[in-house]
């Protein structure tokens, strides 16, 4: 299971350090220690929560645009049978869904509350996941 440590949640969730601390104390989110001992939201109820807190904005141009980006975010669902599989994450305000084949799912070991980058080219979204070779 993916841990997030509490700095690097907050800026998945476009919010400050103390903003997630305070979602802990709370009992928004339940806090566990990682590897290190510091405290981490594990990647499933991460994704989850960044599921729930999502909230789009309108686009203050009024004008449709062709960009070529990367977004860094969490897996929120991955839907797979034996050929083809279904990834949604959740980048910040972004729900990004892509489809590739469930061996591609499996190398770059994509679940729920993964970290991803989806990067976007013309009609294509390919899912990065990082520290992982082909």
């Amino acid at each position: 299971m993916a841990h997030i440590r509490i700095s690097d949640a907050a800026r998945f969730l476009g919010v400050s350090d103390d903003t997630v601390r305070r979602w802990v104390s709370s009992g928004a989110l339940t806090s566990v220690p990682d590897a290190g001992g510091r405290m981490a939201i594990e990647g499933k109820e991460l994704a989850a929560f960044a599921q729930d807190q999502a909230r789009s904005m309108a686009d203050p141009s009024g004008t449709a645009s062709s960009a070529r980006n990367r977004f860094v975010g969490l897996v929120t669902a991955v839907k797979a049978d034996t050929v083809m599989a279904q990834v949604e994450m959740q980048c910040g305000p972004f729900r990004v869904v892509s489809l590739m084949s469930s061996e591609a799912v499996d190398e770059l070991g994509l679940e729920a509350g993964s970290v991803a980058v989806a990067v976007i080219k013309s009609t294509n979204v390919i899912i990065e996941s990082p520290g992982t070779s082909a």
